[in-house]
């Protein structure tokens, strides 16, 4: 059996210079290293440098898997932008959950599953994951919550992933639009393996947005920039090109979302165990659905 493992590193707002394209170098000499990213994979062999460490100073996103089932996905962000409080109700231990530093929060969003191995082959690459960054940032916390449900979800893989006690757990706020996911969010939900049954109960709670809200890159976001005074655009510009674009990005997304995030549900909170139990019926009237 192979043990094929990839790894890939993704700066967004702070391209590295020279020195420290040096210093992720000494990591690896096969690497492919650009000022903005970093890959390597290996087939027996091992990555010597720690990639918590590599988020925490350099990186804004981290992608691994390996052929054994394993997955985990980081994604750096700064704290104004998605402070703890707003990320931890949905965590799951082992499965997601976050640290900060002085300036960002690291969310971890990770799945294992043995039984569903890998070729070889890379088969998953950061770009398609890049965009959950701005959803996140914009306010839209449907990344989040594909997460939590497919933590619980590997449950139906896994009967000893949990305890009993569990299934009485209920689910964090449900963001508004689970029914009509971006591009990212179903990439992620391939990644996190959740389930299409699971997903599907989930989203009868999840209220349709106004408008679609479609992630940072969206018609809302363009149209809500669109308007803003000239004066003011003018200032942004002058900002961007004197000095740190990243921090004016990052001020608009904070303003957007706090503009227009989608709300979420009010409906009834409910249970692990009310969340599956509709997964597996679901399921179970399929076959049924399918003769009438």
């Amino acid at each position: 059996m192979s043990e094929y493992q990839y790894y890939e590193f993704l700066a967004v707002d702070e391209p590295l210079d020279t020195d420290a394209q040096d210093e992720v170098r000494a990591l690896s000499k096969r690497a492919q290293i650009t000022a903005t990213s970093f890959v390597d994979e290996y087939d027996g062999g091992d990555f010597s440098g720690q990639p918590d460490e590599l988020v925490e100073a350099y990186y804004d996103a981290h992608l691994y898997y390996a052929d054994w089932g394993s997955r985990r996905l980081l994604l750096r962000l700064p704290t104004k932008l998605l402070p703890f409080d707003a990320a931890e109700p949905y965590f799951v231990d082992g499965q997601v959950g976050a640290w900060t530093t002085d300036e960002h929060l690291i969310l971890e969003l990770s799945s294992e599953d043995e039984a569903d191995s890998e070729e070889s082959a890379a088969e998953w690459s950061l770009a398609p994951f890049a965009g959950l960054r701005d959803e996140l940032a914009a306010g839209d916390h449907r990344a989040l919550y594909l997460a939590w449900l497919a933590a619980y979800g590997s449950w139906e893989r896994d009967e000893n992933a949990f305890d009993d006690d569990a299934e009485d757990e209920l689910e964090p706020p449900v963001p508004a639009g689970l029914g009509s996911l971006t591009a990212p969010q179903r990439e992620l939900v391939a990644f996190l393996r959740l389930d299409d049954d699971l997903l599907a109960v989930s989203a009868e709670a999840s209220p349709a947005p106004a408008e679609a809200t479609g992630g940072a890159g969206s018609e809302r976001l363009e149209a809500w920039v669109t308007g803003l005074p000239a004066a003011e655009k003018d200032q942004l510009l002058q900002r961007v090109v004197t000095g740190n674009p990243a921090a004016v990005r990052g001020e608009l997304l904070r303003r957007f979302g706090a503009e227009n995030a989608p709300a979420a549900s009010d409906a009834p909170r409910r249970t692990v165990a009310d969340l599956l139990d509709g997964a597996a019926n679901r399921r179970a009237a399929e076959p049924q659905l399918g003769k009438d």
